[in-house]
């Protein structure tokens, strides 16, 4: 029997945010119970930031150096494969349940005044939108309205949560709507549950609101004096900075932290809601996020640059048929764009030939494969963030594609490359928060190489393993013919 498959996302969930991660201060006892009855990932990195460049990663599995989605707003190509694809192809009917963020491919649109056009917040190809709760909320807001709130904007409703009884959150809205449909479900399923939290604004719904008021607040990681200019332009930048104030910083600290015991109490009505149904034990579940959160460290707030605050992010998977490598924990690297295969591999359709990434499913059983990954990228571009000024002459003037970084993050250090030749290079093994840089040259040389052959490594290869030949598409390795 086809196993359901609950591929969960939460907006900006940090990897360290967890209790069983030795998390001090959040508590999380519904996702440490997941990861008790299933795998959790330790070192598990979103590939770009923000949240359309990291959606584009994670539902296609590919790397944004060959998916290109740059920014919110940048289209994803219409000829890329993605998990709701694959999952039609195994015989379910994909649904989700709140949001995608992917911009819509205009070459497949002729009417010059579809809305597509006009957002990045589209709907992957392959999913059925049961709810949508796009920025403007609105089943959410008209549900509130019914409850007798004044009409307002959502982002003013996102930012007041903390004023309303935690049963009228976006989070509770999106949940009971989806245990609803659940009820309604014979037969194997898949759905895709994108919550919005823990992303700002930073205003935890009800008493969660107050849930660490008073706790006693880990530092967050300080800002460096030896900076690179991109660093102190997002110091600058008034949607990153953050609080300098320590009562903001403990105060925004523990809105963020509310918010995922808040999602993590609905992910157990979810669990519970699966075991009455009789379904724990036949539905793969998946949780990641789409990038992380800087939280304060260095001295910004939500998602940029290169530190990895914004890419470390919580990976749990759990596969009922696969117990025994339940309750295990994987401290090798791994990365969203093994989400798209692992799910292929649970519905038993073939992993797509533009995948990135690899299937976790031996790390399920408990085993580590050969050849694993030893380290970890992900790419960061600023163009829609810093517009570099003038006109752009095309084909002359390409200062667009210098403005994007990648990093590789191994055991022991965090390489970054700059589309403009610059590089930085940090000691994490001697120095875990980033304030020592290393310009040795028998460290950086191997990491840039790194760098450079993991690129032409992960070349697109669609099309680079055929040959036309004997009236045909012919595949290598095969022998060519005599």
């Amino acid at each position: 029997m086809q196993p359901n498959i609950l591929f969960i996302t939460l907006d900006q969930f940090r990897g360290d945010s967890l209790s069983c991660a030795g998390h001090p201060v959040v508590l999380t006892p519904n996702l440490d119970a997941l990861a008790t009855e299933g795998v959790r990932l330790s070192r598990h990195y979103a590939q770009a930031a923000p949240c359309a460049p990291g959606r584009a990663a994670l539902y296609t599995g590919t790397y944004q150096m060959n998916n290109r989605v740059v920014a919110n707003g940048t289209p994803l190509e219409h000829r890329f494969d993605n998990v709701a694809r694959a999952a039609i192809r195994g015989g379910y009917h994909p649904v989700v349940f709140g949001y995608t963020d992917v911009g819509a491919d205009p070459r497949q649109i002729t009417d010059p005044d579809d809305p597509r056009l006009s957002t990045y917040e589209g709907v992957l190809p392959g999913f059925d939108e049961v709810l949508n709760l796009d920025e403007r909320h609105a089943p959410w807001m008209e549900w509130l309205r019914e409850l007798g709130y004044e009409a307002a904007e959502a982002d003013v409703m996102l930012a007041t949560e903390h004023e309303r009884p935690a049963e009228h959150s976006v989070t509770t809205f999106l949940t009971d709507r989806f245990l609803e449909w659940l009820d309604t479900q014979d037969g194997p399923w898949f759905a895709h549950t994108s919550f919005i939290r823990p992303h700002p604004p930073y205003s935890a719904a009800g008493h969660y609101s107050t849930m660490y008021e008073g706790a006693d607040m880990p530092p967050p990681l300080p800002v460096p004096e030896d900076r690179h200019l991109l660093h102190d332009a997002l110091l600058s930048h008034t949607a990153v900075a953050a609080p300098t104030d320590p009562a903001a910083i403990d105060h925004l600290r523990s809105q963020y932290w509310g918010m995922i015991s808040e999602v993590d109490h609905h992910l157990g009505r979810i669990w519970q809601a699966l075991r009455d149904r009789g379904e724990w034990d036949n539905t793969v579940i998946v949780v990641t996020a789409d990038h992380g959160e800087q939280l304060c460290d260095q001295g910004l707030v939500q998602k940029a640059g290169f530190f990895e605050s914004s890419y470390h992010i919580i990976g749990i998977v759990r596969e009922p048929r696969l117990p025994e490598g339940h309750g295990t924990v994987v401290n090798d690297f791994t990365e969203n764009v093994d989400i798209m295969p692992t799910v292929c591999e649970a519905m038993s359709v073939p992993v797509p030939l533009q995948c990135d990434g690899l299937p976790l499913t031996p790390l399920m059983r408990g085993e580590r494969p050969h050849g694993w990954r030893t380290e970890a990228h992900y790419e960061w571009d600023w163009r829609d963030v810093f517009i570099a000024e003038g006109v752009h002459e095309w084909p002359w003037d390409r200062r667009l594609e210098r403005q994007n970084l990648a990093v590789v993050r191994t055991d022991d250090h965090a390489y970054v490359q700059f589309g403009n030749g610059e590089w930085l290079c940090f000691d994490l093994a001697a120095d875990p928060t980033w304030l020592t840089q290393v310009t040795d040259p028998a460290v950086v040389l191997p990491l840039a190489q790194a760098m450079l052959t993991w690129r032409q490594q992960f070349l697109d290869r669609q099309f680079t393993g055929m040959l036309l030949r004997d009236g045909g598409i012919g595949r290598r390795p095969d022998p060519l013919p005599a």
